[in-house]
C-alpha cells in the first residue's frame, strides 16, 4: 500500500475486519501488516513445528572400553565410535578400572591413548574425567 500514516492503517484494517502487525519496529518509518492475527499465529506456529521436526536431537552414545581389551578390541570400539561420530552423535568414552588396576592410572591413559589414536574420524574431547 505504500507509506500511510497509521490512524490511516488502522482504518483501513478496521473495515476489512483484520489486524494491524508491526513487522519492523525499528526501521524509519516502521513497517506493518494487515493480517488476520490468528491465522498469522497459526501458520507461525506451524512453522515452528517443521522446524523442530527436522532438527536432529544430539544423542550421547556409550563405549566401554577395558584397560586389558586388545588391540583388536579397541579398533571394534573405535570403528563403533566412528560410526557413531558420522550420525552426528556424540560419544561417551568410558575406561573400567577394577580392583589393582586403579592403581595404574597412567597405563590407563596410554591405553585410552592408544584407542584415540585408532580413530581416523576428527574428534573433540569436550571433558575428560577420572574418577577416583
Amino acid at each position: 500500500m505504500g507509506e500511510i500514516s497509521t490512524e490511516e492503517a488502522i482504518r483501513v484494517a478496521k473495515e476489512r475486519g483484520l489486524d494491524l502487525l508491526e513487522v519492523s519496529p525499528d526501521s524509519v518509518p516502521p513497517v506493518c501488516r494487515i493480517v488476520d492475527i490468528g491465522k498469522w499465529k497459526y501458520e507461525q506456529a506451524k512453522k515452528e513445528r517443521v522446524q523442530r521436526a527436522h532438527q536432529k536431537q544430539v544423542e550421547t552414545k556409550g563405549v566401554r572400553i577395558s584397560i586389558r581389551a586388545s588391540l583388536h578390541d579397541l579398533g571394534i570400539r573405535a570403528r563403533q565410535s566412528e560410526k557413531f561420530l558420522n550420525q552426528g552423535d556424540k560419544v561417551r568414552i568410558e575406561m573400567i578400572l577394577r580392583g589393582r588396576e586403579r592403581a595404574n592410572e597412567a597405563f590407563a591413559r596410554e591405553r585410552f591413548g592408544e584407542f584415540t589414536s585408532l580413530l581416523a574420524v576428527p574428534y573433540k574431547i569436550e571433558h575428560e574425567q577420572a574418577k577416583n
